[in-house]
């Protein structure tokens, strides 16, 4: 099987809001997607998607997309959860469940990290559920040091 990346465009859009959707940390009772992304709190991760700062790459096994990482700037009147500074994007991944556990994660945020020195963002944040420890080990092992607490979530950051 072959592992691929490319950035998205306009085609992929209703995958990218699945990935999104996947990507929020319920585990249990989770609302339906339209529900979850009307809600106010979640409505600026994807609302008018392709501004200025936003990136998103696909992850492809044999050119069928598996998983999804993105990044989007934030500013003062508009936190994201792991919001740092307006110049630091906030990051969001995830991968099919099927595909979990084989490295495309890992190689995915690589790729991302990446991109965004490509792009000229000295670092990047994250929002993360404390308890999917398998998710932080992920972000701690690529470099992301823990910076803070929003609700129940930690923010961490990379530079």
């Amino acid at each position: 099987m072959m592992l691929s990346f490319r950035k998205m465009n306009e085609n992929d859009y209703d995958f990218l809001m699945d990935m999104q959707y996947e990507s929020i940390h319920i585990l249990e009772n989770k609302p339906p997607k339209l529900e979850l992304f009307n809600a106010p709190h979640l409505k600026k991760y994807h609302e008018g998607w392709g501004r200025q700062g936003d990136m998103a790459l696909l992850a492809l096994m044999d050119n069928v997309p598996v998983g999804a990482g993105w990044y989007r700037l934030f500013d003062d009147s508009n936190r994201g959860y792991g919001f740092v500074d307006r110049e630091t994007p906030e990051l969001g991944i995830a991968v099919l469940p099927a595909y979990r556990g084989q490295g495309v994660g890992v190689k995915l945020m690589q790729e991302l990290i990446e991109q965004a020195q490509k792009d000229g963002f000295p670092s990047l944040s994250l929002s993360v559920d404390p308890s999917n420890q398998a998710a932080v080990r992920l972000y701690e092992k690529l470099g992301f040091v823990f910076c803070g607490v929003v609700g129940t979530s930690w923010t961490m950051k990379l530079s």
